[in-house]
This record gives structure tokens, sequence and C-alpha cells, in this order.
């Protein structure tokens, strides 16, 4: 009996001891806990409490709780990272780290990081342990903890092998067959480039155009009475349109110039010009509107010769050719000038093999998806073509012509529309074929690749900028707080950023009042591209901001209004639509869309909604003045009040209305009257001619010679400084 007793009695002790341990753990070692699950014990209490022999230090608490979890501490889970190995107190460090690998590399805690980066430019409080330091944090972090760094080896990236797609070396001549003429348009606005294409076509395109102007590349093949091919390409004069013309250029051949006999050279007939010259094409000059009475054809062939544009007749090489676009009067004389000069410029091409061309415009069609329209320079596109622009790649499943018929082949030189495209390529967008849909897959892949290399080497250069700037600041204001103690210098740092700290939701928006965030969508490439040009010029940021936040092809989404409410923006649209389920939908969250069909009115419309940001100016318009020609003092209880016995001058003194008064030619004070009297009597007005005492509010001392002046002051609506140019 006593034998058993003893048993149990041992057995209680070490059961109490283990709850003891079990205690102890609890309150010292656990720190940062996780949870993770026991294996089960395999002796059940009793057991134990039978056998007291199995009882092992190391299972204190899987014996005692065998079938629960038990936390893992910090030290647990520090064993089991990886450290790297120290040589010598070397860190062995790279440009960028996280903060929990140079932990690992140092041997430290993650919060030793965060104590060596105490008092530096560094904000802790952005910082978790994946956050990435780069090289000048990492070695000051290392320095500080008493160590020595080296650079890690940097391992040798394999260079990715360059799958692009290149155009073919030159054909062999014997190869090569005539083809037409591309003839691109160039000239002013207004001018009746697109009336004499529509002459030449015997159709009415320019009347369907918005606004009477050309706001896209159109290319045509036009068949002259001769049986003669040109293929014509109609570029927009207005100003916005500049990278259009230039595209224009680039692949054409001839370039004629459109001049009006009555306006003579403008503005953009001199950027055709040296579009013309930095293409290296020869031009013919067409002047248009001889019909009129004020034309003076001579005068503009005069103004011409002060941009190295000189006529036949003047001893150049430039044909002249006096036209009337609208009655269509020497309208052959021009086409044979054309192709006179496309024989001796001897144009052909190679129609075998691979095809090359060039993306005159793109768009995306609501029934046809991404189409494009663009020339054909060298073979012959087919059906089940598979080509390549830009980033992205067709398997050709239509063509057609300007008139929409369907085309079966297209040959060098010929205008074609082709359905198929992945993606819209952008406009001037070099076509290449490729054998297959594979080989089309690895040129975007390798296209995309290489811009992304770009990209980050551009990010890099940007950040490291960045870096620089913000530690010359971090410097400055470190070395204007040198002489205060640490606790002095985080009183000044909390003083000058208690504004921010404190700032209310709603004053958040106030301070984002003067920015202006807005989506652009446009029908065709070269339109959208032609606004983002014009945007580029921006110059009044100080103002309001202007933030484009997305621009792309095609009408008004879901995604666009979305995108618009969550940056309070405003979405623009030009020549595309925005159905009624969009427009509801807009209305419902307060979101402005603005469709426009000409470009200068859509810049003019974004001009009002930048006046419409910007706070009101306060003008002070002047209403009396008087001169102060004595001083004296009136006792009111214990105090002295200084008066002054002015004069009206002109207008009058209103006591509601503000004053100021002036000495010597500045102003040395603002505000209102405490009082103002005429022969002893308080008086509201007091007008020209008449003798007054005033005294201000503040009880500020006057001089003989003073000015007072009366005024008021209304808000008046400012207009952004911003000019585009047209």
């Amino acid at each position: 009996m006593n034998r058993k007793l003893i048993l149990k009695f041992e057995n209680l002790v070490q059961l109490h001891s283990a709850c003891w341990q079990l205690h102890t753990l609890s309150y010292k070692r656990i720190h940062r806990a996780q949870w993770k699950p026991a294996q089960s014990s395999a002796h059940p209490v009793w057991s134990v409490l039978l056998y007291p022999q199995f009882w092992q230090k190391g299972k204190l608490v899987s014996v005692a709780l065998p079938q629960c979890r038990h936390l893992s501490t910090k030290e647990e889970t520090k064993g089991k990272k990886k450290k790297m190995p120290l040589t010598k107190g070397e860190v062995e460090i790279r440009q960028k780290m996280t903060i929990e690998e140079l932990a690992r590399a140092m041997g430290k805690d993650i919060d030793h990081i965060y104590e060596a980066l105490l008092y530096t430019d560094v904000d802790l409080d952005s910082l978790e342990p994946d956050s990435m330091l780069y090289e000048d944090h990492i070695k000051l972090i290392v320095r500080k903890s008493g160590m020595k760094y080296k650079s890690a080896k940097l391992k040798e990236e394999k260079e990715r092998e360059n799958t692009d797609a290149v155009r073919r070396p030159p054909a062999d001549p014997a190869v090569l067959t005539p083809r037409p003429p591309v003839v691109t348009i160039l000239g002013h606005v207004d001018h009746g480039k697109t009336t004499l294409l529509d002459s030449l076509r015997k159709t009415q395109v320019a009347a369907m155009e918005a606004g009477g102007i050309t706001q896209h590349i159109g290319a045509f093949l036009v068949h002259l009475p001769s049986g003669e091919k040109i293929t014509f390409l109609d570029t927009p004069g207005h100003a916005a349109f500049s990278a259009m013309r230039a595209r224009g250029t680039h692949v054409t051949d001839i370039v004629i110039l459109v001049v009006a006999a009555e306006d003579g050279v403008m503005q953009q007939t001199v950027e055709s010009i040296q579009h013309a010259k930095n293409a290296g094409v020869p031009l013919i000059l067409a002047i248009n509107k001889c019909d009129k009475p004020e034309a003076d054809p001579e005068r503009v062939k005069k103004e011409l010769l002060a941009h190295d544009v000189v006529c036949e007749e003047f001893g150049g090489d430039v044909q002249a050719v006096n036209i009337s676009a609208l009655k269509g009067e020497n309208l052959m004389v021009l086409s044979e000038a054309t192709v006179a000069l496309a024989e001796m410029l001897e144009l052909k091409a190679d129609p075998t093999g691979l095809v090359e061309g060039t993306v005159i415009e793109s768009r995306k069609d609501k029934g046809k998806g991404p189409v494009t329209t663009a020339i054909i320079q060298r073979g012959t596109l087919r059906k089940g073509c598979v080509l390549v622009a830009g980033k992205t790649w067709a398997k050709v499943r239509f063509m057609f012509d300007e008139n929409g018929r369907a085309l079966e082949v297209a040959s060098p030189g010929i205008p074609v529309e082709i359905m198929g495209w992945k993606e819209v390529p952008s406009a001037g967008d070099e076509i290449l074929e490729v054998e297959s849909e594979q080989r089309a897959h690895e040129v975007v892949s390798w296209r995309t690749y290489a811009e992304q290399q770009e990209r980050m080497k551009r990010d890099v250069e940007v950040i490291e900028a960045k870096q620089k700037e913000h530690r010359m600041e971090y410097e400055k204001k470190q070395q204007k707080l040198a002489h205060l103690t640490w606790r002095q210098r985080k009183a000044v740092l909390y003083k000058a950023n208690k504004h921010l700290m404190f700032l209310k939701p709603k004053e958040r928006t106030e301070m984002d009042k003067n920015i202006l965030s807005i989506i652009v969508k446009g029908d065709v490439d070269g339109s959208v591209e032609a606004i983002l040009n014009i945007l580029d010029s921006y110059d009044a940021n100080d103002e309001c901001k202007l933030d484009v936040i997305h621009f792309g092809i095609g009408d008004i989404s879901e995604t666009d209004v979305s995108l618009a409410e969550a940056f309070h923006g405003v979405v623009f649209g030009f020549s595309v639509k925005a159905n009624e389920s969009i427009k509801k939908l807009a209305a419902k969250k307060g979101i402005k869309i603005k469709l426009h069909n000409i470009i200068y009115k859509l810049i003019e419309d974004l001009k009002d909604e930048l006046n419409s940001r910007l706070p009101p100016s306060v003008v002070e318009n002047t209403i009396g003045e008087a001169s102060v020609l004595e001083v004296f003092s009136v006792t009111v209880g214990k105090n002295k009040i200084p008066v002054a016995g002015c004069r009206v001058q002109k207008g009058l003194l209103d006591k509601k209305m503000k004053f100021k008064l002036i000495r010597n030619g500045d102003v040395i004070w603002k505000g209102s009257l405490s009082s103002l009297k005429h022969h002893k009597d308080d008086v509201p007005t007091v007008k020209t001619g008449m003798d007054c005492g005033l005294s201000l509010d503040n009880h500020i001392e006057f001089k003989i010679g003073d000015e007072i002046i009366c005024y008021e002051e209304k808000e008046v609506e400012q207009t952004t400084s911003w000019d585009p140019g047209f």
C-alpha cells in the first residue's frame, strides 16, 4: 500500500513540475509566436503516470498536452532560417536586397535593421520585411552594425537570343516590276487638299468630314483616264496633326504641296515643306483656288523662294500647276506632271516573297475588330498571311480597298485595309510577314521583352535621380538641425509636419481640387496621338495639374466611366460614341463625358474644364481715396485713440467697405474703420471734397500725408495661361 502511495506522490510531483515549466515557457520565451501542429505523444497521460521512467525532459509539452498544438517560439523559428555564412565579420551584399535578406546575411534580427535605419531619410512606417533597400542604405546599415561589407558576385544572366523579324535584303533588280507612285498631298488647313482629291476621285469626301477639315490620313487609289494608277495619301492640315503629316511623307514617293492662291504661304505650308525635305521627297506645287478674283499665283511662287522651293520658271526643279480643285480646272495637267515625275523616278518593287509595308492608320471597328490601313511596299499580300507590326500580329482574314470592296491580293504601292489583328497596332509601325503563327509569337515576345528591358533601364535612372534629390534634401535638413539635440530635432520635425498629420479627408480633397484627371478616347490611333501631342505641350501645372490617366481607341466603355469615377476625372472622346446605358451610368456617378468631332473644339472644351478648376482671383476695386491733413487723439475711458482728419480726394468713403493705409507708397495696414465722423456726427459715407475724421480698428498711429484707400474685393474667374498653339 505504501509503495502505491509513494508512486502516486512521485507522479504528482513530476506533473506539477511539468506544469510549472509550461507556465514559465509561456511568459519568458513566447514572442511573436505562431501556432503549429504538434505530433501526438506515443504515451498517453495515464501511461506516464503509471510509468514515470518514460517521462523525458524534451517532451514536457507534448506529453502534458498530447492532442493540442503548442506555440513555436521566436528562437525556434529563427533557428530554422538558414543564415548566410559570415567570413571574418564581412557581409556579402547586392545592389538591391530586401530587409529580410539583409538581416539573414548579417545574422541579425529584422528589428536590428529597423533600429539601424532610425534618423535616416527612410520612412520606417512604410517598410515591411519584403521592402527593397538600395545599396547606399545597405552599406549604412552594415557600417552602423560594426561590420564590413563586400559586393556579391553578379550572376551572369544568360543573354536572350534576338528573335526579332527584320526586312529582307535588297531584291535582285531582275525581279523588280513597276508599281504605282505613292503621292502625299500636304498643305495648310482649308487650302483645298481634300477637295482636290475629291475632284480626282469624283467623290465627295470633304463634304462628309466634320467641320470640313481632314482629321485622319486617307489612302486612296486613283485610276487616271490614261490608265495610270496613283496612290494618294490625304493628310490633315490642322496644326494638331503634325505627326500624321510626318508619317505620310515617310512612306511617299512624291509630295503635292497645295497652297491657296489668295492666302499664300502659311504655317502648315512651311511645316509641310520641312517634312518633305526631311524625307528627301520631290515636290510638285499645286496653286489652288486660282478661280478667285483675289488669287495671286506669282506671289505664292515668290514667297516659296524664301523656303528653298524654287519653281521651274525661276530656274529650279519644282513643277508649278495653277488649279481650281472646286471647278476641276487643270487637274489633268497636275496628274500628268505627277505621272511624268514618277516615270523619272523609275518606281519599282519586288512583288515576290514575304510582305513588307507600313501602317498608315489604325482603329478599332465595332464589327470588324482591330483594323489597319496600310501601304504594301514589297511582296504580295493575300488572305491567310501572318503579319507582325509593333507588339501585335495578325492572320489576314479579309482585305478591303478604300471603297469597302473585298480584295483577294494587294501588290506593292496599293493601299489596303487589313482585318485579323489581335490588337490595334500603332500608326507608323512597320508591317512584316513571317512564316507562321509560332514565329509571330516569338517576334512579339522578343519585342515585348526588349521594351520591358528598356523601360526598366529608364525606371532605374529615374529612381536613382529621385533618390539623389531626396538625399540632398535630407542632408540639407540635417545640416540645419545639426546644432539641436535629438529631442529638439524631433520637436521641430513634428511642428513642420503637424498640418499634414491632422489633415481631414475633406481637406485633402480640397488640396487635390487643382488636378484635372482625364481619359482620352479616339476613333483611330493617329487621332489619339495628335491629342496626346497637344497635351504634351501643357505647361501650366502650377495653376492646375493635368493628368492623363488613360487613353485608347474605341467608343466610351463602362471601364472608362469607372476609372474616371475613381480619379474624379473627365472623359474626352474624339469621333467616338457613348451609348445610352453608358451615358446614364456616367450621369448617375456624376462623371462628365465630352464628345467632339473637331479637334480644336475638344481642346477649347478642355481649356474650359481647366479654367473651372482654377481658384478665383481676388481683384480690388478702389471706391474712394482720402489724404490725412491732421492727426490728433481722442480719450475714450483710459485709452487714447488716434484719429485722422481727412479730406476725400476722389470717390467716396463707405464705412462698410475695406480700407488700407498707404505711407510712402507702401501698404502698412488693411482692415475696417472703427469710426467715421463728419462734423462730429457718425455717418455711413463721406463724398468727394468733404472733410471727415476716422479711426482704424486696431488704433494704428497716423502721419500727415498718409493716404486712406477705400476698396471692395471681387472674385474674378481665372483662365489658364496654357496656349496649345492654335
